[in-house]
């Protein structure tokens, strides 16, 4: 295990921006999680485990701790039957390329999540989702160190308290747990519609009516290189803002004033607004800012992007006045999506 000291962290964020953490090592093993954890305990510095930075901002204060950066690889597969496959990836396994192999082996049950930036460890905090499916819909269990008796244990899907963009490795027990492997039970069988509708229409427009994991992933692919910017081109986190859930009262009220206002139905008496639609409406869609150096991209307003910001502060500034604006028009507070660190 080797430590580096006085790391700067834009570049273990995909936006580019934040301070410095005081210390840094890689986490190749499981073995070297403990080993890290208990030099930062020896010392008494606080220990956070990262994956790509994807889904990350760092403050511009930096960290006062040890940062881990998960880079543990592995691939098994257990085969129940001829249907049903297990697979356990390592935390460190690049999230596209897990994708992209389940698939060209012929199951179903990632092909929607194609393309989303990051490591297979940091999908369940987040409970990552594209195109109807969540990552929650195929984990099968997690493995991770769990700092509070200091071994790895497993987590059945069951106990990871997943809801939209959320778990409680993100809430209740933030930072508790170092993911170490997700094992997920995917299905040798043909996705069928219905579809979610940006997919669905890509379809018809297409002409598609036969339907692989292949045929859908490529479709992911095609859909989202035309609406996001690369991350390791353009300096960004993806969607930035998470779509807000409302009560349906406050939907129907919205809705008479703005009867073109985007949403989902839920259960119980809930919807899903678009914030994209919202943002858009307020003509911030490919909207740059001179004043902090950021912008929307022109193809999606969810996605915040860093032109020339030299900190995090702007970013947040930036952030915040996209947020007023939707705000004082529908009255509806936006969430970040990624992780502001530290808290």
């Amino acid at each position: 295990m080797f430590i580096l000291e006085n790391v700067p962290l834009a570049g273990y964020s995909t936006m580019r921006l934040g301070g410095v953490a005081r210390y840094l090592t890689d986490i190749n093993t499981r073995a070297e999680i403990s080993a890290a954890h208990a030099w930062a305990l020896e010392r008494q510095l606080p220990v956070l485990m990262i994956g790509q930075g994807s889904n990350i901002v760092w403050r511009d204060e930096g960290f006062p701790g040890l940062v881990m950066v998960n880079k543990i690889l592995r691939f098994e597969t257990f085969q129940e039957d001829n249907d049903n496959l297990y697979i356990t990836v390592g935390a460190g396994e690049d999230w596209d390329s897990v994708v992209q192999r389940v698939v060209s082996m012929g199951y179903s049950g990632l092909e929607e999540l194609s393309l989303i930036p990051g490591s297979t460890g940091a999908t369940p905090v987040q409970n990552v989702g594209a195109y109807g499916q969540e990552v929650a819909n195929v984990i099968a269990t997690i493995e991770a160190y769990d700092t509070t008796v200091q071994k790895l244990v497993t987590i059945p899907v069951a106990d990871c308290g997943f809801s939209y963009r959320n778990s409680r490795f993100k809430t209740t027990d933030k930072g508790r747990f170092f993911i170490s492997a997700v094992t997920f039970h995917v299905m040798r069988r043909l996705p069928a519609p219905p579809f979610y509708d940006s997919l669905g229409k890509y379809f018809a427009q297409h002409n598609i009516t036969t339907y692989t994991p292949q045929v859908v992933r490529d479709a992911v692919i095609e859909i989202r290189s035309s609406k996001l910017p690369d991350p390791r081109v353009v300096a960004n986190n993806g969607s930035f803002f998470q779509n807000p859930i409302i009560p349906r009262e406050q939907l129907v009220a919205l809705l008479a004033e703005h009867p073109t206002m985007v949403y989902w139905e839920l259960d119980n008496d809930q919807a899903k607004v678009s914030a994209a639609w919202m943002i858009e409406s307020l003509g911030l869609k490919d909207y740059h800012d001179e004043e902090t150096g950021m912008a929307t991209w022109y193809n999606q307003p969810l996605v915040i992007v860093n032109e020339s910001a030299q900190n995090t502060n702007q970013l947040l500034e930036f952030r915040d006045k996209i947020a007023y604006a939707v705000k004082d028009a529908y009255g509806i507070d936006l969430q970040q999506e990624p992780e502001l660190l530290p808290e």
